[in-house]
């Protein structure tokens, strides 16, 4: 950095003079100097920046806050690129109804068509939404530098190119799961777009080095611009067949707006499908219930995010939503997936891996509760009068790895306090491992005759204690228990409470009570099964046989049956229970069978338009864009979207860190309005605000700390637009069922970047030279070596893609394939992206050695700048 510093009151004639002969020596060699209080620093020179007089502040400190701000800057245009991509997803995706006519007159079939072509849209408004930061970067540049050319723009768009080709379609190929493959589906557009991508960097080179080397003419930057079209439209005679053979499509489905042909989504859905094409309908969530209900201890809420992932996941998606996706994971944002709980997730897994489980017992085991559940092992004991001290069990289920504490505690009932027995108000502690605790209870033996008596006990939880968790425990079913003093010491007879019981079908899981009567002394057990009536085992319930186990002085036990709710309207179904080989020395009663009825809800209706509502809901808090201003200020204020529950630590940094992007943008109009294209253009605004900033930013920091700005550009501002789409091409390549979303956006992309954000500056940069009757200068340097570099190495790179989709050893597919060969070929690409940009910088960086750039930077500062008196 050169700085003039001098003190005007010291200052004599003879010192102005040589200030003003280096100052005009400087202007002449292109350096640009601007006065900074009373110093010159060539280092201010930005379009926006710097707001303050800081050129006296510490180099190291100037170097740091620039950095710093650039990538904070970088996350303020990631999140308004997410607004603006999603103002992009609400103009693209409207749609047109179309009614054909069917079989039924009075019930004709409606399709929705989208009035934008896939293509069109992927290489227009999205491209422009993933490349906005880029393009307006070079035409932001070559207006603020007095429309001559600058190396920051162009450096971003040919690094951006350069990454985009080689490291994200090498993340895609190595990020397929194991065992999986990912082709290409419309191999022609794909073809189109890298022919184009190709043909981009050779054009700049016949321009630059062939016709009219350093100089841009008007004609040629015309051309450069008019590419940009010629793309677009040759991509869309290529989708549509119009210049080869067409495609066979129904002939009742051939309509205006394009052939539409109803087949299989592009995304990749594991298990079975429930929703057509992504759409939620009352018969595709009676299904979905009816496999959910085969996983037992779901409540409503559970099942509606389960049906809202499906959905969300049988639904076509572009690339747009995926990058949205990618923004928002990296800035704690409101996800587009919906957030489960590590029990909901085993269960979705569990129903894509086994989708036609017919059974309970062919389903997997899923994950244990996320709490700890305590309560007594029997809901009723019976004990002798002169007993004394006996035990009763307290069982924990659900999570056992926490330490966990609960009261018990005495209720009188018919049996008094001190009277009958003694008081007890105790703290049971469950150290992590531990499933059962024992709690004594005393009877008091008066010697008098009395009736049969009884008092409870009652478990309650702990609040407050810092030495256990008691956020993740809970009460069982059994939390209070009945205690009866008796005046025998018999056995017991063994029956079912009830000859029957009435339970409905959305019950879950019918609880059947076994009563011990006349005795409870000593351990004793009964066999129980089910037996098949109007009511089928598997198909209306979940049965089979097992034992009921009494311990000593326990009166009462269960059976637990699980309901199916098959959501059909159906007649009231039973089935029976039986008991059987009693031991122990007790006896089976009289009611040794017992029916249960299966009624039907009369709430169908209702259940089922409360499941629709709770699905649509968490769809509605999955999508792009949102309605209301409310809304994206909810989100924004909210860390995770307000699904704090799911929120990870991680969230709530991010979501720290880029909390005052989320309110600025908050502010933006909400895509609901006029179509979207408001907050199109206002968010358009907002990206070409920060795109000067981060251009002032990332020039000044590289001036502070001795970088060109084609290595600046290189290096961080390319890397920095870029990593958005890493992300979106690895959740697509992951998610997707074939290629495109993941590889075809970035051949488009690199296209689309060369002939809008290098044309249209140039072709208005041109202009205005020809105005002034001066030229416009482009300094080529190096770039007919670093463009022939760069075009050998995609070519070879594309070669490489399309070897993949014939050859067995990569799986016959452009991504994914055996471990071994992805791996290969993705350490090949990366290396292919640090080769070409060795290659496309090693004129400069020979000359930055030259001058002693690379001390420069060690030191951040400290090289010689006049040797000059009054220069410090």
């Amino acid at each position: 950095m050169s700085l003039y510093n001098f003190s005007t009151e010291s200052l004599v004639k003879e010192n102005l003079l040589k200030i003003s002969k280096r100052m005009a020596n400087n202007v002449n060699n292109n350096t640009r100097v601007f006065l900074c209080g009373d110093m010159y620093d060539k280092c201010s020179n930005g379009l926006l920046l710097p707001f303050l007089e800081e050129c006296t502040w510490p180099r190291e400190l100037r170097a740091f806050l620039y950095l710093a701000g650039l990538l904070y800057c970088f996350f303020g245009v990631a999140i308004i690129a997410d607004i603006f991509m999603g103002a992009i997803e609400k103009i693209t995706s409207k749609t047109r109804k179309i009614y054909l006519t069917t079989e039924k007159d009075d019930h004709p079939e409606v399709i929705e068509v989208r009035l934008w072509s896939d293509t069109v849209a992927n290489l227009t408004l999205m491209a422009l939404g993933s490349s906005a930061p880029e393009i307006l970067l070079s035409i932001i540049e070559i207006i603020g530098n007095n429309f001559n050319s600058g190396a920051l723009g162009p450096g971003t768009i040919v690094g951006s190119a350069a990454f985009n080709l080689f490291v994200i379609i090498a993340v895609c190929i190595v990020s397929v799961p194991s065992g999986e493959t990912r082709r290409i589906k419309d191999l022609k557009v794909f073809s189109v777009t890298a022919s184009f991508s190709i043909l981009a960097y050779l054009w700049l080179l016949i321009i630059l080095v062939g016709v009219t080397p350093d100089t841009v003419e008007t004609w040629e930057a015309a051309v450069t611009l008019a590419l940009f079209p010629t793309l677009v439209i040759v991509a869309w005679l290529v989708e549509k067949n119009i210049c080869g053979v067409p495609s066979k499509v129904e002939a009742s489905k051939q309509i205006e707006l394009g052939n539409f042909q109803p087949g299989e989504s592009d995304k990749l859905v594991r298990g079975r499908q429930f929703f057509k094409d992504g759409r939620l309908d009352r018969d595709g969530l009676v299904e979905f219930i009816k496999e959910v209900k085969k996983y037992p201890g779901l409540t409503d809420e559970d099942a509606a995010v389960l049906a809202a992932t499906k959905l969300v996941e049988s639904q076509p998606h572009s690339r747009m939503w995926y990058r949205v996706g990618a923004v928002r994971s990296i800035t704690g944002g409101k996800k587009t997936l919906p957030q489960m709980s590590l029990k909901l997730k085993q269960v979705y897994n569990a129903m894509n891996e086994h989708p036609d489980a017919p059974t309970l017992g062919d389903v997997p085991k899923v994950v244990p509760q996320e709490n700890a559940i305590i309560d007594f092992h029997s809901a009723s004991c019976s004990v002798m009068e002169n007993i004394g001290k006996f035990p009763v069990q307290i069982c924990r289920s659900g999570r056992t790895d926490n330490r966990v504490k609960v009261r018990v505690e005495t209720i009188d009932g018919t049996a008094v306090v001190e009277e009958d027995y003694i008081k007890i108000n105790e703290v049971i502690t469950f150290e992590a491992g531990e499933t059962e605790k024992e709690v004594m209870v005393e009877i008091v033996n008066d010697n008098q005759w009395e009736p049969d008596e009884e008092f409870f006990l009652k478990i309650s939880l702990i609040y407050n204690d810092e030495e256990v968790d008691t956020k993740n425990v809970q009460l069982g079913r059994i939390s209070i228990m009945e205690i009866t003093i008796l005046n025998d010491d018999e056995p017991g007879v063994v029956m079912f409470e009830k000859r029957g019981f009435l339970v409905k079908e959305s019950i879950g899981d019918a609880i059947i009570n076994v009563v011990r009567k006349n005795g409870a002394d000593g351990e004793i057990s009964v066999k129980w099964k089910t037996i098949d009536k109007s009511a089928i085992n598997g198909k209306d319930f979940h049965g089979g046989e097992g034992v009921l186990v009494f311990k000593h002085t326990e009166t009462e036990r269960s059976i637990i049956i699980p309901i199916i709710n098959d959501m059909d309207p159906e007649k009231d179904e039973h089935f029976e229970i039986e008991l059987f080989e009693a031991t122990g020395g007790a006896k089976i009663g009289q009611v040794n069978r017992t029916a249960v009825t299966i009624i039907n809800d009369d709430n169908f209706d209702g259940v089922l338009s409360h499941m629709m509502y709770l699905t649509n809901a968490n769809v509605h808090k999955m999508q792009v864009h949102n309605d209301t201003y409310v809304e994206q200020i909810k989100d924004a204020l909210n860390v995770n979207g307000g699904d704090i529950e799911n929120a990870t630590g991680a969230d709530y940094v991010l979501h720290f860190l880029t909390f005052g992007w989320k309110i600025i943008f908050a502010l933006v109009p909400p895509p609901s309005i006029l179509g979207g294209w408001l907050c199109f253009f206002v968010s358009l605004a907002f990206i070409g605000l920060l795109t000067a900033i981060i251009g002032d930013l990332a020039g000044i920091f590289g001036c502070i700390v001795g970088l060109n700005d084609a290595i600046t550009a290189i290096t961080l501002v390319a890397l920095g637009t870029s990593l958005p789409d890493t992300f979106a091409s690895k959740t697509a390549a992951v998610q997707e069922k074939y290629a495109d979303n993941a590889v075809g956006n970035v051949t488009g992309s690199n296209s689309v970047n060369v002939f809008l954000g290098l044309g249209l500056p140039w072709l208005i940069a041109a202009i205005y030279h020809q105005v002034n009757g001066t030229e416009f200068i482009v300094k080529s340097g190096g770039l007919g070596f670093s463009v022939g570099v760069f075009t050998g190495l995609s070519v070879v790179c594309l070669a490489v893609i399309i070897a993949r989709r014939f050859l067995a050893c990569s799986g016959k597919a452009e991504l994914g394939g055996p471990n071994s060969t992805k791996y290969a070929c993705g350490i090949f690409l990366v290396f292919f992206n640090y080769s070409s940009t060795m290659f496309k910088h090693s004129t400069l960086i020979g000359s930055f050695i030259r001058k002693g750039v690379v001390n420069n930077i060690l030191k951040i500062f400290g090289s010689e700048i006049f040797n000059e008196q009054f220069v410090t």
